[in-house]
């Protein structure tokens, strides 16, 4: 992905397009504050880490305001940004943490842990600053437009990791009383359903896996959770395919700290979340994908039954898990390398509560 650098005269046409979108008051600096974090620009090359969100978020950016579709282009993965960023080729995390605490310092959330997605849902549209983040959110994964996988992603990315540690825990770990359709429906609007999490045919969890390992921003997401997560796990399993004879589920026993938790959590918005299926792969593969969907999905070390369990392993032998980890990533990019790609094409529930407010 380019942004165009065609003349001197459009380069600062374009910066002041940027300035006018940062002080804006229509929506415009919301958008441009995830462009930055999606594009996550580094480095001499400019280089976005996530390209393929990095494009889109900047599409939505030139569809929702067109003043800006001349000074971007997505013909590639590298980021020349002249134009719109003049010589700033990296972007200052640090004012936008400050900015994103300062904002956050002033919200009247309780944090409390362990309450419904129905009240926490009620108690985020009744907070200022946690509605205005929620309704970004809402925005880029409208109902008002086909949803768009990625897009939707990098909103969820955003809004979750600008927040506070406690708000993400509470939200992400947020759960319902099963008769409660209204606290459901609540649930997957915090959790990003369907739009993006959930692909139509839904991918093998393998090819999940694989398609992660691939992706810059999401292998190093992947590799903070495994090291956090699930630590006991060594290397070696390497190409002894005789190690998932003995391995069960009872022997995944995660962190469940605190750092732990905040990998989880990273992990949102990203491909680790989509939906996956271990249906119709060959009884060879099975065991190894269910581990796997184990590992994404599976929120049991996080419940409070399993914190003092899983506390009690921390200085425990771990011979029989040091047979698991990069074996299974080893055997599952060996046997799936040919993958087809993921139907991006997903349908949206249309119904969100009228108490959001946000600009079109």
């Amino acid at each position: 992905m380019y942004f165009t650098s065609i003349s001197t005269a459009q380069t600062a046409d374009c910066l002041h397009l940027r300035e006018q979108c940062i002080n804006a008051a229509d929506g415009c600096d919301s958008v441009w504050k995830i462009v930055e974090d999606v594009c996550n620009i580094s480095g001499n090359r400019c280089k976005a880490e996530d390209t393929i969100g990095c494009n889109r978020i900047i599409q939505v950016l030139a569809d929702e305001y067109s003043e800006f579709k001349n000074c971007v282009c997505t013909t590639d993965d590298f980021c020349s940004i002249t134009t719109l960023l003049g010589k700033h080729c990296s972007i200052d995390k640090d004012n936008i943490s400050t900015e994103t605490k300062l904002q956050w310092s002033l919200s009247a959330l309780s944090k409390q842990a362990n309450r419904t997605c129905l009240d926490v849902n009620k108690e985020c549209v009744e907070d200022e600053v946690c509605n205005k983040q929620l309704s970004l959110y809402l925005k880029v994964c409208s109902v008002n437009k086909k949803c768009n996988m990625e897009e939707c992603q990098a909103a969820i990315r955003f809004f979750y990791q600008n927040m506070p540690f406690e708000v993400a825990q509470m939200m992400t770990f947020c759960d319902c009383i099963q008769p409660d359709e209204s606290c459901h429906r609540a649930k997957e609007l915090l959790h990003g359903k369907p739009c993006a999490v959930t692909a139509v045919p839904p991918p093998s969890c393998l090819n999940v896996i694989h398609m992660c390992e691939e992706n810059e921003l999401c292998r190093k997401k992947y590799t903070t959770f495994r090291s956090k997560c699930w630590r006991h796990v060594t290397k070696k399993c390497y190409d002894d395919g005789a190690c998932l004879e003995t391995l069960i589920k009872g022997d995944m026993a995660c962190s469940a700290n605190a750092d732990c938790k905040a990998a989880y959590i990273s992990n949102w918005g990203t491909m680790l979340r989509v939906e996956c299926t271990c249906q119709n792969l060959p009884p060879a593969e099975q065991s190894l994908c269910k581990l796997f969907h184990h590992i994404l999905h599976s929120k049991s070390c996080f419940t409070p039954s399993n914190l003092a369990l899983n506390t009690s392993r921390e200085g425990a032998s771990t011979t029989s898990l040091g047979n698991l980890f990069q074996c299974l990533t080893t055997l599952m990019l060996k046997n799936f390398f040919l993958i087809s790609n993921l139907n991006l094409l997903l349908s949206v529930q249309n119904r969100y509560p009228s108490s959001y407010h946000y600009t079109p």
